[in-house]
């Protein structure tokens, strides 16, 4: 069985809250978790036609019947039973821990919850495996650095944290990705298949089930595409002259390859010094197994002679902090990337709501050359940030310069 990290934060969150809804992508581990954390609740499986009549048949018998303890899977295929649980709820407010569901569908998910469970839920992501997850290991200490350690003392207690990870352990994980199902097979020729299977029934099941007036085909060839774009700005007016579609349908393609947790958008940072930030979004994959997937790359070696690799890894890294991020929560970071016209570039910048901002950027090599931090050093000094932090896959942890600190990706 895998612990999860945001295992803790489920459970604090049911003594919190009546509902609890687990949402990420199909196959990320989010039915394991619940009956991990609950055992013993009533469980229902919406995609079985017998738990979904059971509950969806008589609303009021159901929960007269099973008024809290229960798990419901893949909740989003009922959107009845979000009105329905309000009025459960609400007849006695003060008891919590009632109700724990889960969803693969943010966009149903999301209008559901909003429109009658605001106030009474807590929505936490689940996704696919951290590389500690992954290889047993507690959630990195760096995460609890940046939540409760203000902007000021944090270099002094990052400069102490371990390298958890080696190298292979990193390149194992950012080659393979973290689905559950793949990690505990560990086998490489059922890995292959999984992923098309994986592929296959996201779009033709999940896809065409949620979107049923969407053109198959063509957003088929746009996830083919996915693994090219990973890592790079978002220019929709390109993508459709590709695949010969407007601008409008790209964008309903992004926001749908987002809302079921297949893709991230990285927005363009907002409220910068600088005249001349470039506001389109940056994007990637979130799973890096179905990047190199997509992408026909089966083995480190390949890996290494791949032009995409370092925006690939720029991606991977980026996930691994924000879902860490995610796992521990008690500062609420938002995140965005930062670009200019002249090509100025940060990968990643972490604002917390007090305004801290903590650039971040991202290299694949394990050595660094004082040219290289040009970009970070400069954001630093124009943002007035107390420092910045390079990841790359060096063997220790060390300041570069008098506000940069190298921590090797074994370390997230």
């Amino acid at each position: 069985m895998l612990t999860r990290n945001v295992a803790e934060k489920t459970e604090r969150c049911l003594v919190q809250f009546p509902v609890v809804v687990l949402t990420g992508a199909r196959q990320s581990g989010k039915t394991t978790l619940a009956q991990m954390i609950c055992p013993g609740w009533d469980y229902l499986d919406l995609e079985r036609g017998a738990d979904f009549d059971a509950l969806t048949a008589d609303f009021g018998f159901f929960f007269k019947q099973h008024s809290d303890s229960v798990i419901i899977d893949e909740a989003q295929l009922s959107p009845e039973l979000f009105r329905e649980l309000r009025g459960v709820i609400d007849s006695d407010r003060n008891r919590k821990g009632r109700f724990l569901l889960t969803g693969s569908s943010s966009p149903e998910l999301t209008r559901n919850i909003s429109e009658s469970l605001a106030g009474r839920v807590a929505r936490i992501q689940v996704g696919t495996l951290k590389m500690n997850e992954r290889y047993a290991n507690p959630l990195p200490p760096v995460y609890s650095i940046l939540n409760e350690i203000s902007a000021e003392k944090h270099l002094k207690e990052l400069l102490g944290i371990p390298v958890s990870l080696t190298l292979d352990q990193v390149l194992e994980h950012f080659l393979k990705g973290g689905y559950p199902e793949l990690v505990v097979q560990n086998d490489d020729s059922f890995h292959a298949e999984w992923m098309n299977q994986y592929e296959q029934t996201y779009v033709d099941r999940d896809i065409r089930k949620l979107f049923p007036g969407l053109n198959m085909q063509n957003y088929r060839r746009f996830i083919g595409m996915l693994s090219e774009l990973s890592g790079t700005i978002i220019n929709r007016s390109e993508i459709g002259r590709s695949l010969n579609i407007n601008e409008s349908t790209v964008r309903d393609y992004l926001d749908i390859a987002q809302g079921t947790y297949l893709w991230r958008s990285l927005p363009s940072l907002e409220r910068t010094h600088s005249k001349s930030v470039v506001k389109m979004p940056r994007g990637y994959l979130r799973d890096s197994g179905l990047l190199h997937h997509l992408s026909g790359v089966r083995t480190q070696q390949q890996l290494s002679r791949r032009p995409g690799t370092g925006s690939a890894f720029e991606g991977f890294i980026i996930e691994e902090i924000l879902q860490g991020l995610n796992a521990v929560e008690r500062v609420r970071w938002k995140y965005a990337f930062y670009r200019t016209r002249g090509g100025a570039e940060v990968d990643l910048v972490l604002t917390s709501p007090d305004g801290d901002r903590i650039p971040v950027e991202i290299k694949y090599g394990t050595s660094i050359r004082r040219a290289q931090l040009k970009s970070l050093s400069a954001f630093i000094e124009q943002e007035g940030c107390s420092y910045g932090i390079l990841v790359n896959n060096a063997e220790k942890i060390q300041m570069l310069t008098e506000n940069i600190i190298q921590i090797p990706a074994g370390c997230f």
